[in-house]
């Protein structure tokens, strides 16, 4: 019979990615957007002035359960990477470039181009000791895509669709999560993406 440390030395190594904090926001701008800030305070259940703060939420049309259900809050953060917000620009042609705050994003990491694609169960540790679990990528909202056809242009001046940036967005939305550490998290500080692997005895 395996004991607990068999199982944990038969264990991949968690591969690990470096990037640094852009920019942090936490707070509404009442137009599903959010407030650029220095730092962010990063409670267990959740981060302070945030709307998605805490341990529970309801459940939307189209969500894991019937909408209404109280469930476990697993967006108790949200991520992008400013180079995916690039690649969405570029797609869509924009003339001023999109950026954390408008897509609603916690924090935005820099030197994370696939960030959109980490698996449920990594890590993001972050050098002020703050840590974070990956739990899922974040789909594009119809509502987000309305908004920015509504506010954008393009470098052509053609008009934006209501689900062009959806379509623009599909695999580089960001990520949710929820909270392992509680602490604050920093402009400019360090970030270490350890990448989440099934282990060898599975």
């Amino acid at each position: 019979m395996l004991c607990y440390s068999d199982l944990n030395k038969s264990c991949k190594i968690m591969k690990k990615l470096n990037g640094i904090v852009h920019s942090v926001y936490t707070n509404s701008d009442n137009n599903l957007g959010k407030i650029e800030t220095d730092s962010i305070e990063v409670m267990l259940d959740g981060i302070v002035d945030d709307p998605h703060r805490g341990y529970t939420r309801e459940t939307w049309v189209g969500d894991k359960q019937p909408q209404g259900t109280v469930r476990r809050n697993e967006r108790q953060w949200s991520a992008v990477s400013i180079e995916e917000i690039n690649k969405i620009t570029e797609d869509m042609e924009l003339v001023v470039p999109l950026d954390a705050a408008v897509l609603g994003a916690n924090i935005c990491l820099e030197g994370i181009p696939n960030l959109s694609s980490l698996p449920k169960g990594s890590i993001i540790k972050f050098s002020g000791g703050v840590e974070l679990i990956v739990e899922e990528y974040n789909p594009p909202c119809s509502g987000m895509s309305q908004k920015i056809a509504q506010n954008y242009t393009t470098k052509s001046n053609s008009p934006i669709s209501d689900t062009q940036f959806s379509k623009s967005s599909k695999i580089l939305r960001g990520i949710v999560g929820s909270i392992e550490t509680s602490g604050e998290i920093k402009q400019g500080e360090a970030a270490e993406i350890h990448i989440y692997e099934n282990p060898s005895w599975l």
